[in-house]
């Protein structure tokens, strides 16, 4: 009853039509209200015709309402607000900037909620539309472009369907222009467009595009830029900044492989651990997936580690937490793979004492790496296996002898440490 009066009273055309919206606006942040809304006949039509009224005050009352409904988790509102998406993105080279935002907060709703919705915007154009206003000198405006986008390119038909129209057009260059001058531009538009490009590289094979921009080298001078930033004081969310820029460059660089050997990469690493881990301690693991990704194949950045004297820092990280102690281990294994010379540096940390603890962990991931770092040390250091042994190392692998995922291996290491020097 209460939610066909407040139809009426906007239908009615009556002088304080713009009251009745605002009345309606305020109902509409009830989900319950919402539902009943949309089932009364010509509810959406009514509001249609509001939003596309040449009175400015009623249009932007009619949009709040809209984007009052777009927040619903119910499927069934955002489809019935199919007949508005046209003319949503139709106004986003809106007259207001308030008109603009909320034109575009309302698709970047309906698009998360939607498949219906998002399989009509596509052939309407949403991605030329977003395209022409990436361009735009507002920062507001760019942050809700960067809203949209987030949540097109996170559907489940973005692989297929949504990605290759964002590769084809200039988004991706202006994205990757907005992300490296976040500190400037806003960072909130930053952040928006550092997790699109995130999606976009965790979800599309092949990179070619971003590869071709520069995207690489471009990201890794803002890391430098970021870390240089730190010792002032960092500024205001900036960790929301660094994440998905770390993932990007790491999910890159485990694609192509190395590209850019800049050792200063390295030390901003080390930087933003050093000044972000207290406060943010999630981003340690996205540093060290970085790092185990640039030591992986490169023998550069295994060296560098070494020059740079970065291994004690690494090394601290070792307990952090169980996913830092898995990676860090991963990057030590990295490191020892590269053969006598890089392990007799790592034994010298002194590495043993600090690793036989860990043969204690209840986290098999972690004991199993451990294994494999010291089968690693072993096999390119004989002389580590007695150091091990006189450490009471034996004792901590043969625990391991009745695990099963682990047996096989603690066997192979408590072999080769019996066996006699020179046999």
């Amino acid at each position: 009853g209460q939610v066909l009066e407040l139809l009426r009273g906007v239908q009615r055309g009556s002088e304080d039509r713009k009251r009745s919206l605002g009345r309606l606006r305020w109902a509409l942040q009830n989900e319950d209200t919402q539902q009943k809304f949309v089932r009364l006949d010509g509810s959406i039509r009514t509001l249609t015709g509001l939003f596309t009224s040449s009175l400015a005050d009623l249009q932007l009352e009619a949009a709040r309402c809209l984007h009052e409904l777009s927040h619903s988790s119910v499927p069934a509102v955002a489809e019935a607000c199919l007949p508005v998406t046209s003319y949503l993105l139709t106004y986003l080279s809106g007259h207001s900037l308030e008109f603009t935002e909320l034109c575009l907060y309302t698709l970047g709703n309906l698009v998360v909620e939607s498949e219906a919705v998002r399989k009509q915007l596509l052939p309407q154009g949403i991605v030329p539309v977003l395209a022409s206003c990436i361009q735009s000198p507002h920062e507001a405006v760019l942050e809700g472009v960067g809203y949209v986008l987030s949540q097109l390119l996170q559907a489940k038909e973005a692989p297929t369907e949504i990605i290759p129209l964002v590769l084809d057009s200039v988004l991706p260059q202006h994205m990757l222009q907005l992300v490296c001058s976040g500190l400037k531009a806003g960072m909130g538009a930053a952040v928006e467009f550092a997790w699109c490009l995130h999606y976009i590289i965790c979800r599309h094979k092949d990179n070619v595009v971003l590869l071709a921009l520069g995207a690489v080298p471009a990201l890794t001078s803002l890391l430098l830029h970021l870390a240089s930033q730190m010792p002032q004081g960092a500024p205001e969310g900036l960790e929301l900044l660094v994440c998905p820029v770390l993932r990007s460059l790491s999910n890159l660089l485990a694609q192509t492989g190395c590209q850019g050997q800049d050792g200063r990469l390295l030390i901003a690493l080390f930087l933003l651990l050093q000044h972000l881990q207290q406060q943010h301690p999630f981003l340690v693991q996205e540093c060290l997936w970085l790092l185990n990704n640039l030591t992986a194949d490169d023998p550069f950045f295994c060296s560098a580690l070494l020059s740079l004297d970065l291994l004690p820092a690494l090394l601290q990280l070792l307990t952090c937490s169980q996913m830092a102690t898995v990676l860090v281990l991963t990057v030590l294994c990295n490191m020892a793979e590269k053969g006598p010379l890089p392990c007799q540096r790592l034994l010298q940390q002194p590495l043993l004492p600090q690793l036989l603890p860990l043969l204690t962990l209840p986290d098999p991931e972690a004991v199993g790496q451990c294994l494999e770092l010291l089968h690693l040390l072993f096999l390119h250091c004989p002389e580590a296996a007695a150091d091990f042994t006189r450490q009471g190392g034996n004792q901590a692998l043969e625990q391991h002898q009745s695990t099963p995922e682990l047996q096989e291996r603690a066997q192979a290491l408590l072999d080769m440490v019996r066996q006699p020097p020179g046999a």
